[in-house]
């Protein structure tokens, strides 16, 4: 199972130079990838945890990991694609992956706050045909030239879109939610799954199989798809899985991997003492390079490739074994 970790996007600890850090200690460990998210805005009166309070972009974020860095690789985990056209969102994603030299990992979802869509200016109502629809249109922005795209949400007129990404034919597409039709979607549509932050960890493999069976009924290779499980680590008191000591942490990861998880991202800004708009940005990168030692893998993986094509030139710098 290989190993990623949150990079600081959320509250205090979120720093030009927590970023560059945590980025090019995680690298050097043999982490996997790096991860950000995504978080609008919060609408007045309404209770969301502190995380989301205040939230890097995610792509801005990415991007500026990927300067710092030159193996590790860059997920989000996730954009939610409604917000921007598939134009849009597959340039700014195909220039990321362009300029880090095919890194990529798109995690995507259909968000779920109402006023994020109205900020947006997106209908909230349909998503999930508005999604499958931008999902095709994506693949088309990415695909060969001349690009045209008729559909019911998005219409692209007969173009030339570049840069295209440097995996082909598309960096991995990874999809978030956990509604049995999000599950069913990303078997059917994606390269793999992403877990939400409050997702129960012991209630994985019965997600996990719901989308390999949506793959193998839409003729698709249930084998080739990744499972990430977003790791939302809380050093402290033990009330569940990826909790406690940091040993006891370390020794959850089994059990994720029994489930068919294919990866684990360590993530800490889901604790208000990290993510908090009020949190030290001090105490939390202390905190991260400890978790990052402790928890890093326990040997790299020999240069690999994020799979699919030769053109994908993505080392394979983290795995972790029990």
């Amino acid at each position: 199972m290989d190993i990623g970790f949150g990079l600081p996007v959320a509250g205090g600890w979120a720093t030009p130079g927590n970023v560059i850090t945590v980025a090019r200690h995680a690298e050097e460990l043999g982490y996997r990838t790096l991860w950000s998210f995504q978080r609008l805005l919060v609408p007045e009166g309404k209770r969301l945890a502190p995380t989301y309070h205040s939230v890097l972009d995610p792509v801005v974020a990415l991007a500026f990991a990927a300067g710092t860095t030159e193996r590790i690789g860059l997920g989000t985990a996730i954009v939610n694609a409604p917000f921007t056209t598939p134009a849009v969102l597959g340039q700014q994603l195909a220039s990321l992956d362009v300029l880090s030299r095919g890194r990529l990992l798109a995690g995507l979802g259909l968000g779920w706050i109402p006023g994020e869509f109205t900020a947006a200016g997106v209908a909230f109502e349909r998503r999930g045909a508005r999604f499958e629809e931008y999902l095709r249109c994506l693949d088309a922005v990415w695909g060969p030239d001349p690009v045209a795209f008729e559909g019911e949400f998005y219409r692209v007129e007969a173009s030339s879109v570049l840069p295209k990404p440097v995996q082909r034919p598309r960096p991995p597409v990874l999809i978030g939610g956990d509604a049995p039709r999000a599950l069913e979607r990303a078997g059917r549509l994606a390269d793999g799954w992403i877990s939400r932050s409050t997702f129960d960890l012991t209630k994985l493999r019965p997600a996990v199989d719901t989308v390999r069976a949506a793959a193998e009924k839409a003729g698709r290779d249930p084998g080739a798809l990744r499972f990430v499980c977003r790791g939302v680590v809380v050093v402290g008191e033990r009330t569940g899985p990826l909790t406690g000591t940091l040993e006891q942490v370390k020794a959850d990861f089994p059990a994720l991997e029994e489930q068919g998880i294919t990866e684990v991202f360590v993530d800490l800004n889901f604790d208000p003492a990290v993510g908090a708009i009020e949190a030290d940005a001090g105490a939390g990168l202390r905190h991260a390079l400890t978790v990052l030692d402790a928890l890093a893998p326990e040997r790299a993986r020999p240069a690999g490739q994020l799979g699919g094509s030769p053109e994908k030139t993505l080392r394979d710098p983290g795995h972790w074994t029990s």
